[in-house]
């Protein structure tokens, strides 16, 4: 553990707090850095805010030597600084490096000759290189590969993935030069249990985005498929239970009600952008999954209409319960969650709206509370499972349901229409 005694996480989120625990595990000291107050105050308490920690695991790095803060002067002399902020999309639907920025101007001030600096944030390849390096080497006068280390290293955290966490999904690291990615690889040696060496930075930073676009553009695959093989009478969920039995060259994804969280709806936009702004052409796979995926909720109101009139129900005046408004099975998470504009779609076209999650205690749509039903068995014209909870009890659901419309293809019955 040698030169990495103490460590700075800058962004105390679903990436920032998880390495935090770890490092704390590993004997590191860390100190997290957060521009909000109320995360920085209920984690000095021992309260989380993420879905994968409890309170009992801020409890104990508390218990460890872990400490928050919103102030860069009570963040010490760090040996290692980890950039671990949120890069949503501009409105041009570029990457908003804005937070990248702050933080690394933050990480300019801790420097010191020998320290590591590692962004986590997922980004364009180049960043590391073209923007993180120049900021740092200006603010410290040092250069990057001699003077200190700078390497990328990509956020691999799953919310809720009851198998794979930190320490035991392999990590990549990519430095700006070889020593700095050996410097990387050190330090989450003692973190992870594998870590993988990319070429360079820019290998790391691509690796992050083929992950997500390889998902991105198979979801889009079956959400147009589920569309035509619904006009065909065709079941797609028998036909990929049927397709999965072959041990080779077949790997199952599923249709839903659109995309979420931050990775699948934002990050292959990354590489769109730099295909567009650097070689002057379009990333048609990329672009034409984006398009499938956004419409899917615009497809699913439409089905919701279309089941309400086979009941003789128009969707103006019916009360619709959404089940589930979270991104993900089983997660607090509503980041980019498919559930809100399907939500304002279904009120644009006069819907009595409800909803019941267990993760979900209030809900807003626009600044407009959506009412919480008591039970997800509640009396409504048209229920639509948006996430299978894994607290939902499916056939109980079905069985009260007048209609039921089941976008994750979970659900079986007389009443019951899957998407």
């Amino acid at each position: 553990m040698a030169g990495y005694r103490n460590v700075v996480i800058i962004g105390l989120g679903y990436v920032g707090l998880p390495l935090a625990q770890e490092a704390v595990r590993a004997g590191l000291h860390v100190t997290g850095l957060d521009v909000k107050r109320a995360t920085v105050d209920g984690l000095n308490g021992g309260r989380t805010h993420v879905d994968d920690l409890t309170d009992a695991d801020i409890a104990a790095m508390v218990a460890g030597g872990f400490r928050a803060t919103t102030d860069v002067s009570a963040c010490g002399d760090p040996d290692v600084i980890v950039i671990c902020v949120p890069t949503p999309l501009s409105e041009s639907d570029g990457p908003d490096l804005t937070a990248v920025r702050a933080a690394t101007e933050t990480a300019g001030k801790l420097l010191k000759a020998g320290t590591l600096v590692v962004l986590e944030s997922t980004t364009y390849p180049g960043t590391t290189d073209e923007v993180i390096r120049p900021m740092l080497e200006k603010a410290s006068g040092l250069t990057a590969g001699i003077g200190f280390h700078l390497a990328f290293s990509p956020e691999r955290i799953d919310p809720g993935n009851p198998v794979y966490g930190f320490r035991n999904t392999p990590k990549i690291v990519g430095g700006v030069t070889a020593a700095c990615t050996e410097a990387a690889a050190a330090f989450y040696a003692h973190t992870c249990d594998t870590v993988v060496r990319a070429k360079s930075a820019r290998e790391a930073e691509m690796a992050k985005l083929l992950e997500n676009t390889y998902r991105h553009v198979n979801i889009a695959l079956v959400n147009e498929m589920a569309i035509f093989c619904h006009e065909l009478g065709v079941d797609l969920w028998d036909a990929i239970r049927c397709a999965q039995t072959k041990p080779f060259g077949f790997q199952p994804f599923y249709p839903g009600p659109g995309v979420g969280g931050h990775c699948i709806p934002i990050d292959p936009n990354y590489l769109s952008y730099k295909v567009r702004t650097e070689l002057s052409y379009p990333f048609r796979f990329v672009e034409l999954a984006q398009e499938i995926n956004t419409r899917m909720p615009g497809y699913v109101v439409d089905r919701a209409a279309e089941l309400l009139n086979t009941d003789a129900k128009p969707l103006n005046g019916a009360k619709v319960l959404l089940l589930g408004v979270t991104y993900k099975q089983d997660v607090a998470d509503q980041r980019e969650s498919p559930a809100r504009p399907i939500a304002r779609k279904l009120l644009q076209r006069g819907a009595e709206l409800s909803f019941h999650d267990p993760f979900v205690r209030s809900w807003q749509v626009d600044g407009r509370d959506i009412p919480r039903a008591a039970a997800p068995t509640a009396p409504a014209d048209l229920t639509i499972l948006l996430q299978a909870h894994g607290g939902y009890d499916l056939a109980d659901i079905a069985a009260h349901a007048h209609l039921l419309f089941d976008t994750r293809g979970k659900s079986s019955g007389d009443r019951v229409s899957r998407l």
